[in-house]
């Protein structure tokens, strides 16, 4: 009968005692090598630090004073959580003109390492956020964990400057010139008392010509010119009667429509001109004479240079000729054309003779006496 203590075949019962053994040599080793490391200098990684991350690294460098060098991390992010890279973080220490500097990740972390022990601030700057700062105490080989950073948008300051625009300053001078009014009644649109009056875009010459025609005066100027002719005969293949007297209304009022349109709003708005007469005011008297003559063929592009007034000319010369469509059949033909063409010429500079030496004082609201550039 074998004894129950005999071990069986193929079972090493050393090892569990050499296993004992290295375990005891382990306990009996690891305490004398902490205190020798210790003793030569080099720190012992503690709890929850690597010695081959940060602080391992930190630690390893020595300062010219024979101090360890410590580290310094964190992370920044924006009101909303974010995490924000490109944040420039610059540490500083009082009394101290060097200072390290290092810009933060994608994934908005910074670390800064080998840094010299004692009191420092961190400065976080970055566009269009407000700069902040953080103060602390590094110790020898520390490793200090910067609270979360937290970078608030900047408080934007903008400087609006009001500046009126050409068009809008126009649009003000054609509401001032719409006031205009011989005697307080009769439309005196037509011209300006600014000597630096902006030019008029289309639809403004468009809504010049509009507002004159469509004005109730101009109608009713329009029945008294009717009924002078009425009453002289003239065109007198239209008759008499209320049927004469409308046709003559009807005729008079298309040579103003048409005339104004083409004249004063299609043309001028195609050759860019300024179908306004601009008040001179001032100077002797033969000067403003001339002046009146002149401008009557002559007017101010939108360029702001005086030129031939193409518009004015050939719109009284197209309106001449669609007045053949509608006058009496005894009236129409070239003569008829060219007629009316000497006579918008000539109403033109009467008008400009009136406007400089009489509507000005019979026109409220016709702003203030400026000489403006002669032609």
């Amino acid at each position: 009968m074998k004894h129950s203590g005999t071990p069986r075949p193929g079972i090493d019962w050393h090892l569990p005692a050499l296993a004992w053994l290295g375990l005891a040599a382990i306990l009996c080793i690891a305490p004398w090598s902490a205190k020798a490391q210790e003793a030569s200098g080099t720190p012992v990684a503690g709890p929850g630090v690597s010695p081959t991350g940060l602080a391992g690294a930190a630690s390893d460098a020595l300062q010219s004073d024979g101090t360890q060098s410590g580290a310094v991390r964190g992370t920044i992010v924006d009101k909303t959580g974010t995490l924000l890279g490109g944040v420039h973080i610059k540490l500083t220490r009082e009394g101290q003109s060097a200072n390290e500097e290092v810009t933060s990740g994608e994934d908005g972390q910074f670390e800064m390492v080998n840094v010299a022990p004692g009191a420092f601030q961190l400065t976080f700057t970055a566009n269009n956020f407000k700069t902040q700062t953080y103060s602390g105490i590094l110790h020898p080989g520390e490793v200090v964990a910067v609270p979360q950073i937290t970078l608030e948008l900047a408080t934007e300051v903008t400087e609006v400057r009001v500046q009126e625009t050409q068009v809008e300053i126009a649009q003000e001078q054609i509401r001032e010139q719409e006031k205009q009014r011989v005697l307080g009644v009769i439309p005196n649109f037509y011209v300006t008392y600014e000597a630096d009056a902006v030019p008029l875009n289309s639809k403004q010459k468009y809504e010049l010509a509009w507002k004159s025609t469509f004005d109730p005066v101009t109608f009713a100027l329009t029945g008294a010119i009717a009924g002078v002719q009425q009453a002289t005969d003239a065109y007198s293949g239209y008759g008499q009667g209320a049927q004469g007297y409308a046709k003559r209304y009807g005729a008079t009022y298309a040579d103003i429509a048409i005339g104004t349109f083409i004249g004063s709003a299609i043309l001028p708005s195609v050759m860019k001109q300024d179908p306004r007469y601009f008040y001179k005011g001032t100077g002797t008297f033969r000067s403003r004479f001339w002046y009146a003559m002149y401008t009557s063929v002559v007017c101010k592009g939108d360029n702001g240079r005086w030129q031939v007034c193409y518009s004015s000319l050939l719109g009284s010369l197209a309106a001449g000729g669609i007045s053949n469509a509608y006058y009496p059949a005894s009236d129409r033909g070239v003569g008829l054309t060219f007629e009316n063409f000497g006579l918008g010429i000539a109403a033109t500079a009467g008008v400009n003779l009136l406007q400089e030496f009489v509507l000005r004082k019979l026109t409220p609201h016709s702003g203030k006496n400026i000489d403006p550039a002669t032609p």
